[in-house]
């Protein structure tokens, strides 16, 4: 029960810092609002009941200092009830419930202003502080606004809660310390609480990390027993960076939950319970700590072993950044707890980061744009790419730019900002290689002899093993002004860009030899002026070619508009490649 409630207190603070950050959020005026009319001042109270901190606290300290009459004063009694020997009986009743197990909020989660907490589902005007135990049934302890709507707001323990209290018969019930310290240790008084409860303070407080430190390394023992996969990297290093800060947040709660069932004072319980919700903050942001780092060192490895070293250094950067972050969330938190006013620093915080995002905003767009590359990853080291106008091998991605070094060998630096934002071409991750080119035919050339160029241009494609055979195309496509025009357009699969020059360079000579073949040759962009010794093609070429288009026809055979898919079959690797003569086919034969 203990902890659940304390759960909810934990929640319940995260949420109000959370909501006076983003109400200090808009840290510029509106000149155009109208100005807030003036709040009257509220006069002091001499016991500090004005808020409901101020009314705890007051009634805590006037039990401290055995004041039986002022601490009356914070409960709304009723007129029988303000009888002298009936306040007072309602006042041990309740320092009697508290301390037998009964539970009072630190005194940071209790709200501090005269309205009292506005974002409860209470009625205005009502809070909640606590709760006891009355005869096994669990009642909440209020506080409330006692005076009406215009007078000072004058907090007290509620009316209800109060008539509850007088209704619990006298009964001595003793604690566990009260049956097992001896007479001097119950005797002697110590900041108002018996000598006894400070010593049995200290043996708990022993009892609580030593008994959460022998469950904690029990408990993963008896996990790396069962779960194989614990031992090793990554889980055994959440796991190691889990233990301590689960230590002492059990040694909290252990604590927490000694100091209610044996019986300790309310007095010392109130006094720690800052220290031990700070504790418990502690261990939170101990948690987050130790994480980045087990979440840093394995995204680092990840990457080394991926290659990708140009993210190391932006790791590294959100690392130092979100311990900087929790850093500075663990000192506006532990001041919070503490009970000062943090709204002030929240908004000073917030004029600097402002300010810093103004200044720094080039830096942060570049940073951005970093973790924009190495997230989306367009480009990697080693890649050649194109990006606007400058085209080269990317050499490394850092926090702040990009360095490409052209084909000049010189280095071109791009912000990352810039670069993130330009468009990329990266010719790295192609498959294949676009050949295409425009072969120009002298005008003599005749109609055979252009459907026996298609054939046999389109024969090496198909039957060239570098050539993806589902591109493979050859047209005659138009009349220039000076020429007869046939298109080349395929794809040529290759490693890198080396390959698929040398594969190029090995078609166009095998295109020039059929165009020798055919008799014709390439146009030239000029007029020609035909003299007698003009070498013309032969009358022997012409006819050779006429004739095998001629038996084309007779055969039923010319592979015009289209090949035949059985003919594309039987030529498919036909040709020899590398070719034969060369060293290459000298060293495939020998391997």
């Amino acid at each position: 029960m203990f902890m659940q409630k304390s759960s909810s207190w934990i929640v319940a603070f995260f949420f109000s810092l959370c909501i006076s950050a983003s109400i200090h959020a808009q840290l510029i005026p509106d000149p155009s609002a109208e100005a807030a009319p003036e709040v009257p001042e509220i006069p002091d109270d001499s016991l500090g009941r004005r808020t409901p901190r101020g009314t705890v606290s007051g009634f805590i300290t006037a039990i401290s200092d055995q004041k039986i009459d002022r601490a009356a004063q914070y409960l709304n009694l009723s007129r029988s009830q303000k009888k002298p020997k009936e306040s007072a009986r309602i006042v041990s009743i309740f320092q009697k419930l508290l301390d037998q197990g009964g539970e009072m909020m630190p005194y940071s989660w209790i709200s501090n202003t005269t309205t009292g907490r506005t974002d409860d589902d209470l009625p205005q005007g009502t809070d909640v502080v606590g709760t006891v135990q009355i005869q096994g049934e669990s009642v909440s302890l209020f506080v409330e606004n006692s005076q009406s709507d215009g007078d000072p707001p004058l907090w007290q323990f509620s009316k209800s809660t109060v008539d509850a209290l007088s209704k619990v018969t006298v009964e001595e019930q003793a604690t566990f310390l009260e049956k097992t310290l001896p007479d001097w240790a119950k005797n002697e008084m110590l900041g108002g609480v018996p000598i006894g409860h400070w010593f049995a303070l200290l043996i708990m407080i022993a009892i609580a990390y030593y008994g959460s430190w022998a469950i904690i390394y029990f408990f993963n023992l008896g996990l790396r027993q069962i779960w194989v996969r614990s031992r090793t990297d990554p889980t055994a290093g959440v796991i190691t960076a889990l233990e301590l800060p689960f230590r002492l947040y059990l040694a909290v709660w252990v604590f927490i939950w000694l100091t209610q069932e044996t019986g300790i004072s309310i007095i010392i319980r109130q006094k720690l319970s800052g220290i031990t919700v700070i504790i418990g903050f502690v261990a939170f942001l101990m948690l987050l700590y130790r994480l980045s780092d087990v979440i840093s060192t394995y995204s680092v490895r990840r990457m080394t072993k991926r290659g990708r070293l140009s993210a190391l250094s932006i790791i590294l950067f959100l690392k130092r950044a979100a311990k900087v972050a929790i850093f500075v969330f663990g000192i506006i938190g532990v001041l919070s707890i503490l009970g000062f006013d943090v709204t002030t620093g929240l908004a000073a915080l917030g004029i600097g980061g402002i300010a810093l995002a103004l200044g720094a905003q080039k830096t942060m767009e570049n940073f951005v744009g970093s973790v924009t590359l190495l997230a989306d990853q367009p480009i990697r080291v080693g890649d050649y790419c194109k990006v606007g106008e400058t085209a080269g091998t990317v050499e490394s991605i850092g926090m702040r730019s990009t360095r490409i070094r052209t084909a000049e060998r010189t280095v071109v630096t791009i912000p990352n900002g810039e670069f993130s934002s330009t468009r990329i071409e990266n010719f790295a991750p192609r498959d294949r290689f676009l050949f295409t080119t425009i072969l120009d035919m002298r005008y003599e050339t005749t109609p055979d002899q252009v459907r026996f160029l298609l054939v046999e241009l389109r024969s090496i494609l198909y039957s060239h093993p570098k050539i993806a055979q589902d591109t493979a195309r050859i047209r005659f496509v138009g009349f220039g002004d000076w020429s007869l025009k046939l298109e080349v357009y395929t794809y040529i699969t290759g490693a890198n860009y080396d390959e698929f020059l040398e594969i190029r360079e090995d078609i166009m000579l095998r295109m020039m030899d059929v165009i020798k073949l055919s008799g014709t040759d390439f146009a030239f962009p000029s007029q020609t002026l035909y003299l007698g010794r003009d070498a013309v093609p032969t009358d022997d070429d012409v006819k050779r070619t006429e004739d095998i288009v001629t038996k084309w026809r007779e055969a039923g055979t010319m592979q015009l508009p289209n090949y035949d898919e059985e003919r594309i079959t039987a030529l498919k690797g036909k040709i020899q490649y590398p070719p034969e003569g060369t060293s290459a086919y000298s060293k495939s034969k020998k391997a």
